[in-house]
């Protein structure tokens, strides 16, 4: 292992931030320029408080609303423009957002008279792999893009071939598979940057999901790859000490939204994934940030944090949100 590595292995002051769809989009707004930039830099006030206490950062971000608001655009402007595939939906939105988030952090930095403390920010276009024989593939689940009537869903079925379901929330809507991630192509140049004093913005949305061919070769395809549980992976690839969930809750509840209801603060791996095998967390929701933080656990991680945006840096300290420690 190269000595830069050694320094860096398990060390909590090397840290991976998950951010939530929040943090570009909250609630209610309906997702203008000027949304985006409140956003972006409200997340960088987190990233450069933590900054300025010695941390080395590493960034990853959900998609989600954007890329639904992309696949919307295509589907509107078929007639005129032919459609992309999803692969290519997920690169231009770790542009979007990468930007945003360079952008901001950059600003942030220079207000805060911390510029000299890094390199610079990038962001990095990322591909993630996924396996073919993943059982995802003979189970789309995520929801995608646009919703229609029940006529133009069977119509849109038939001409594309896209699997529909009838949406909970109203409607209906394509479905695609969310692959388990299984590694993160471009971790030596993540690795690398880190290393050297960049704050790096990876794994955009879950990464680009590709699947690799006999010969080595790689391949887009048309899937969703969670982006916790990819942030989970790229983390432990790194062999950060600290892997953080920002999302828009203050933490993990038992029984969530019952009278009952009760917030967990410290909690041992053990005691979480006896929880999450009980159900109390939601496979939509709450249930990806809590396996992705069990897996960093078990593969060597010192603590994973999950909690709410707003309160990031309270998250990061251990005066917010729900801490997993080891055993």
């Amino acid at each position: 292992m190269p000595k830069v590595l050694q320094i860096m292995a398990r060390n909590e002051k090397y840290i991976l931030l998950a951010l939530g769809g929040n943090a570009f989009q909250t609630k209610g707004e309906i997702g203008t320029t000027e949304n985006y930039w409140k956003n972006a830099y409200r997340a960088a006030d987190t990233i450069v408080k933590i900054v300025k206490e010695g941390y080395k950062v590493a960034i990853t971000h959900g998609n989600g609303p954007q890329v639904g608001v992309i696949l919307e655009w295509m589907e509107r402007s078929k007639d005129r423009i032919p459609p992309l595939a999803m692969d290519i939906a997920g690169a231009m939105t770790q542009g979007w957002l990468g930007y945003l988030l360079m952008q901001s952090i950059h600003n942030t930095l220079i207000k805060e008279g911390v510029k000299d403390s890094v390199k610079g920010v990038v962001a990095i276009v990322n591909q993630v792999l996924v396996s073919k024989d993943d059982p995802a593939w003979q189970n789309p689940t995520k929801y995608v893009g646009s919703y229609y009537d029940e006529e133009e869903a069977k119509k849109l079925a038939a001409e594309k071939g896209w699997v529909i379901k009838k949406d909970p929330r109203g409607g209906y809507r394509r479905v695609v598979p969310s692959p388990d991630p299984k590694a993160n192509v471009e971790v030596g140049a993540v690795k690398k940057l880190i290393s050297e004093g960049w704050i790096v913005i990876a794994s955009g949305g879950g990464g680009i999901p590709v699947i690799q061919e006999s010969d080595g070769t790689l391949k887009g395809v048309e899937a969703v790859i969670d982006k916790d549980l990819a942030g989970e992976v790229l983390a432990t690839n790194l062999e950060v000490g600290t892997f953080v969930i920002l999302t828009d809750v203050d933490g993990a509840y038992l029984n969530f939204g019952k009278p009952d209801q009760k917030k967990l603060d410290v909690v041992t791996v053990s005691e979480m994934e006896k929880y999450y095998k009980e159900g109390h967390f939601k496979a939509g929701s709450m249930g990806p940030k809590v396996l992705a933080a069990i897996r960093f656990i078990k593969h060597g991680g010192k603590k994973a944090l999950i909690g709410h945006l707003k309160n990031g840096y309270e998250v990061i300290k251990g005066e917010s949100g729900t801490m997993i420690v080891p055993d």
